[in-house]
């Protein structure tokens, strides 16, 4: 039987670390530039990710760093310490 997921524990000790906050903030302000320029809706089903990533040092806000993929393919790499993000 698989152990229940601690929501609260994950939140304390990762997600609510300031840089996390940080870089929550930096993806929803991507996101709203592209609203504003009518690339995404609300409940499209798409995201918006950045060329490079916030973590190698890419543009937070850069209009040149964003792109606007399917949620399937932005978040179809694995997502352990060994991937990484290439």
């Amino acid at each position: 039987m698989a152990k229940a997921r601690n929501y609260r524990k994950e939140y304390d000790n990762y997600q609510g670390k300031p840089v996390q906050k940080k870089n929550r903030a930096a993806r929803n302000g991507a996101r709203r530039i592209a609203m504003a320029a009518g690339k995404v809706s609300k409940g499209d089903g798409k995201d918006v990710a950045h060329k490079k990533a916030l973590i190698k040092g890419g543009s937070k806000t850069a209009k040149s760093n964003v792109m606007v993929q399917p949620k399937s393919v932005n978040r179809s790499f694995k997502r352990t310490k060994k991937a990484g993000m290439k």
